[in-house]
């Protein structure tokens, strides 16, 4: 129904934020991931939203990009899975993080995340398997095939995520992907 709002900004409180759309002021929950990206109250801001009606409530999630929205979106299918977990694991980990641990059947991460435990995490590797993989959270830095390659190289070799983003991100743009893999070792091995 509300898909996208545009406005002021006028009160940060996490994770709610208030938003004055031409007089009008929406109350807004946003991952964490968002708040850290929105401007100074007074500024304006434009958020992508899902609209959530309950028995009790109805509630108005935003989201900076359209792969946050995705990924909440994908979460509250999961049986078990609110709105307010799904954006509990959207502010405890990236959308990136988050299809890596998918696409790399990592318990360990989501169980990280507060209010999940093993058999949640469990459930949604499985439920999200496919569905939400390396298509939907390829770093936007990974722009071309051969940086995903390094990267997924990286992360085979047992480097971790910070790690193995800083080793692409000292790579020149136009690397092919055996010379990236060894200038990347090279980098991590300092």
């Amino acid at each position: 129904m509300i898909g996208k709002l545009t406005g002021t900004l006028l009160e940060k409180n996490p994770p709610e934020v208030l938003l004055d759309c031409h007089g009008v002021g929406y109350e807004v929950n946003v991952p964490m991931s968002t708040f850290y990206n929105l401007p100074a109250v007074g500024e304006q801001v434009s958020l992508l939203t899902q609209f959530i009606v309950r028995e009790d409530a109805q509630l108005l999630y935003g989201f900076g990009t359209a792969q946050e929205r995705q990924a909440f979106r994908e979460l509250i299918k999961i049986s078990g899975v609110g709105p307010r977990t799904a954006l509990s694991i959207l502010s405890g980990m990236g959308v990136a993080d988050l299809a890596q641990a998918i696409t790399l059947q990592e318990a360990g991460r989501l169980v990280k995340v507060p209010g999940i435990g093993k058999k949640t995490a469990e459930r949604l590797l499985l439920e999200l398997k496919g569905k939400m993989g390396a298509d939907i959270g390829t770093p936007t830095h990974a722009a071309s095939d051969a940086q995903a390659d390094i990267l997924q190289a990286l992360l085979a070799l047992g480097y971790n995520d910070k790690e193995a983003v800083a080793a692409l991100k000292a790579l020149p743009p136009d690397v092919g992907v055996s010379d990236g893999i060894k200038l990347a070792l090279k980098a991590l091995a300092r």
